[in-house]
């Protein structure tokens, strides 16, 4: 009988000595016979023994290596080298999150075969260094690997335009990993003129095509856009009316609205700056100034109690004392980016008490 020898995987100074046949997780885990130096070695479960004689691990820091597939990162990396065969499988470098977890981020184009090599190798180099998490960002040009990425046991995340995201958890304990983004944001505007008209529209697609309901402006704030930004854009674009936003009266939260998504509608408040309509032909088959008793006895109003609420809070704002919440910019510990709080600043205003106020006792006074 033909006896051939199995060929090693070789981790020398940058690297583990490991037999590579069969996969190479089940070399890791199952017990084999290993030759380390002139002497016959049995590698068993990392999780039962560790790496003994002849078997060096030395994690790089920092590497900057131009002959690495794939793309160098922040975190320690460790090489590996197929020894007896042609290829070399180099570990994919990644970036450490904040969680204990990894973030790969591929950049330049790898074969599948020679990145499935790669990616067992890793995922057993980040369970022997304890990570939990493994974030794989595939950019669109790199889809031939979505595939071999699942077989191995990567999930979907999320989605972009440019992009997939897919996760893996390491350890064997729930999966504590977020999930992809719950929520949708909308926003709703009243605007109201001097002879208490409302701005109104008729779209010309969606559940109110061809229905001749008159509705608020409305929208969906787009990614990076703060509420009060989506909420005078969605305005603009619509109807071409120019507005001052002011706050927001109101805001619902619906479910299974859009892919099983979440929603957040919020109403607001604008100041009308101009008057003269210039409705958005793509999507506005009318747009007007409609007088507010018109407007809420529509039928479908009195059906809709959303569209009843909007009128009623939105009248509470104009003729009586209905505060609603307005954008304060604040600073963050944890980002040099600026934010908005929204909250009811005529209240906080009126109050007695003074901002920030703390007694001697440490409790707020």
């Amino acid at each position: 009988m033909l006896r051939l020898r199995a060929p090693m995987l070789c981790f020398d100074v940058n690297s583990i000595w490991i037999p590579a046949s069969g996969s190479l997780l089940s070399s890791f885990f199952g017990t084999h016979r290993i030759r380390a130096g002139s002497r016959s070695q049995s590698l068993r479960s990392p999780s039962r023994s560790p790496v003994s004689n002849g078997f060096r691990l030395r994690a790089a820091h920092h590497v900057n290596d131009r002959s690495s597939l794939y793309s160098v990162s922040p975190s320690s990396v460790v090489k590996a080298s197929l020894k007896g065969q042609a290829e070399t499988v180099e570990l994919l470098s990644a970036e450490d999150d904040d969680h204990g977890g990894v973030i790969i981020e591929m950049k330049v184009p790898v074969d599948a075969g020679a990145f499935v090599s790669s990616l067992r190798a890793s995922l057993e180099n980040w369970r022997q260094q304890g990570k939990r998490g493994v974030w794989l960002k595939l950019p669109i040009e790199f889809a031939n690997l979505v595939q071999p990425a699942v077989e191995e046991g990567f999930t979907y995340h999320h989605a972009e335009p440019n992009y997939l995201m897919l996760v893996y958890w390491i350890p064997a304990t729930k999966n504590t990993l977020p999930v992809n983004a719950t929520h949708r944001v909308g926003v709703g505007a009243f605007v109201m003129n001097d002879r208490r008209e409302v701005l109104a529209v008729q779209e010309k697609s969606g559940k109110f095509r061809g229905s001749g309901v008159w509705k608020f402006p409305t929208g969906v704030v787009d990614q990076g856009e703060d509420l009060f930004v989506g909420a005078v854009r969605e305005v603009k674009e619509e109807t071409g009316i120019d507005t001052e936003f002011i706050e927001i009266l109101a805001f619902r939260q619906s479910h299974k609205s859009f892919f099983e998504k979440s929603d957040l509608f919020f109403i607001c408040l604008l100041r009308p700056l101009t008057f003269d309509i210039r409705k958005q032909e793509s999507e506005i088959a009318a747009a007007k100034w409609v007088p507010i008793e018109e407007f809420a006895a529509q039928p479908f109003v009195h059906k809709h109690e959303l569209l009843k609420y909007i009128i009623d809070v939105g009248l509470a704002k104009i003729d009586k004392d209905y505060a609603g919440f307005s954008p304060v910019q604040i600073s963050s510990f944890f980002s040099d980016r600026k934010s908005y709080i929204y909250l009811n600043s005529k209240e906080m205003n009126q109050s007695s008490r003074p901002a920030h106020c703390v007694s001697s006792n440490g409790k707020i006074c």
